[in-house]
């Protein structure tokens, strides 16, 4: 039995949280258009008949750190790459920036192999140009291996699974057979909250807010819970709110169903929106909101 812990990295909004969703078969980390969607470090298990494999979704990295927020997700990345066996680099096919330099110089101070995923290929307009980027990344470091791929459409997916399995240890299951997901219920319910709020919402606001689920009951074929969205002043609360309420109604509603295509069963989720100034630099609040440890 082949068992290891791999850690996704790479900067904000290469695909690092589609790769882990297509990679477990299933929406284990949320997903949206603009950086800093993923803030915690989200575990996901890969199950084949040979092994298994532990996925941890990290945050992207920063190079600016001006808020006590984007300190706690810089140091996520670091905690995650700490004891793995294996780091994915993920980056986007066509595009090299100053962050994924800034992320290829921290994993090359960290111990564990790198692999190389230059995601997003099939965005590419000319795909004669895919063999000399890669061979320009390839002198870039010492990479186990390089992997060009879709995470959006599973193109080459199977090649990354297969190089992900010949570098895993001998060792026992982390997880029991058929659980995808390290993370509970209550969790999945406040990020997939957020994950439609950063969807509607304008490009700045969604970065103010995070949710925070207060009451989860769980009975039979009903899922009863409720979650409160807090964010920085008072005009954030009317914006998130909306005229009459249709925005916090649209929300919820986009958040009910999936939900409920998730488990199966009957949800019914109430909102609230309330408001706690500074929370993304106050590490009380950090703490209160699960960004950092108790």
């Amino acid at each position: 039995m082949l068992s290891g812990i791999v850690a996704i990295v790479g900067r904000p909004n290469v695909g690092k949280s589609s790769l882990l969703n297509a990679l477990v078969g299933r929406k284990i980390s949320i997903v949206a258009p603009k950086p800093q969607t993923t803030r915690h470090r989200i575990q996901g298990v890969l199950h084949r008949p040979q092994g298994q494999v532990v996925f941890v979704d990290t945050p992207g990295l920063h190079r600016k750190a001006p808020r006590a927020l984007n300190r706690y997700m810089n140091d996520a990345v670091s905690g995650a790459l700490s004891d793995v066996d294996l780091a994915l680099f993920v980056v986007e096919a066509g595009r090299w920036t100053d962050e994924d330099e800034a992320v290829l110089e921290k994993l090359k101070q960290g111990r564990a192999p790198v692999g190389l995923v230059v995601n997003k290929v099939d965005k590419l307009d000319n795909k004669a140009g895919l063999l000399p980027e890669l061979e320009k990344l390839s002198a870039m470091h010492s990479y186990a291996f390089i992997v060009p791929l879709s995470a959006k459409s599973g193109d080459n997916l199977d090649a990354l699974v297969r190089e992900l399995f010949s570098r895993m240890p001998e060792g026992p299951p982390l997880y029991p057979e058929g659980q995808i997901a390290g993370h509970d219920l209550r969790f999945t319910v406040s990020e997939l909250v957020r994950e439609k709020l950063m969807r509607a919402l304008a490009q700045e606001l969604p970065y103010a807010l995070t949710v925070e689920t207060e009451t989860l009951d769980h009975s039979g074929t009903i899922i009863r819970t409720s979650a409160v969205i807090w964010v920085e002043r008072d005009n954030q609360k009317k914006i998130v709110i909306g005229e009459d309420g249709a925005m916090l109604k649209r929300i919820g509603s986009a958040a009910r169903r999936e939900l409920e295509y998730m488990t199966g069963a009957k949800v019914v989720l109430k909102l609230w929106v309330k408001v706690k100034e500074n929370w993304t630099d106050d590490p009380q609040a950090l703490k209160r909101f699960g960004y950092l440890d108790n």
